[in-house]
Order: C-alpha cells, then sequence, then structure tokens
C-alpha cells in the first residue's frame, strides 16, 4: 500500500511539474506576442531590434550628456554669481577703507 501511494505522489508531482511548464510556455508565448504587437505598432519590426537597441543606447548617452551639461551650466553659473558678489564685496571693501 506504501508503494502504491508513493508512485501516485510521484506521478501526481510530475503531472503538476509538466502542467506548470505549459503554463509558462504559453505565458512567454503571450508576452512576447503582445510585445511584438506592441513594437509593430510603433513600427518596429522584428529585424529591426538590434537597430532600435543601438538607437536607444544613443538616445541613454545624449540624455547623459546633456543632464552633465546642464550640471556644469549650473556650477557655472553659480560660481560666477558668487565671484561677482565677493568682487563686488571687495570693492565696497575697498572704497569704504580708502576714505
Amino acid at each position: 500500500m506504501k508503494m502504491q501511494e508513493d508512485e501516485i505522489s510521484a506521478i501526481v508531482a510530475e503531472m503538476l511539474t509538466e502542467q506548470h511548464r505549459l503554463q509558462q510556455d504559453s505565458i512567454d508565448a503571450i508576452v512576447s506576442k503582445a510585445v511584438a504587437s506592441v513594437m509593430a505598432s510603433f513600427g518596429i519590426e522584428d529585424d529591426d531590434r538590434k537597430e532600435v537597441r543601438a538607437d536607444f543606447q544613443h538616445l541613454r548617452r545624449w540624455r547623459k550628456s546633456v543632464e552633465q551639461a546642464q550640471s556644469y551650466t549650473l556650477k557655472a553659473v553659480i560660481t560666477v554669481l558668487v565671484t561677482g558678489l565677493v568682487g563686488a564685496a571687495w570693492l565696497g571693501v575697498k572704497v569704504m577703507l580708502g576714505k
């Protein structure tokens, strides 16, 4: 009796594993089809994947360089403002001490 229960458990486990694999394959196929459909609606065909990837990499590099330029611009503006204020204060002190 013990042997039959073990065999039944093994068979059930095997069936559940197979069912899970089939469901996963089905889900993968559905997701793949949905992604392909969305990409096709944007005018991107399956053959263009490498080009699209290169385009996105280029856009990422461009975006990062623009962000870096903005950061440097902000630092430069702050430096000019602080330098102007310090220069004006220095001139004010110099004029006050000169009298």
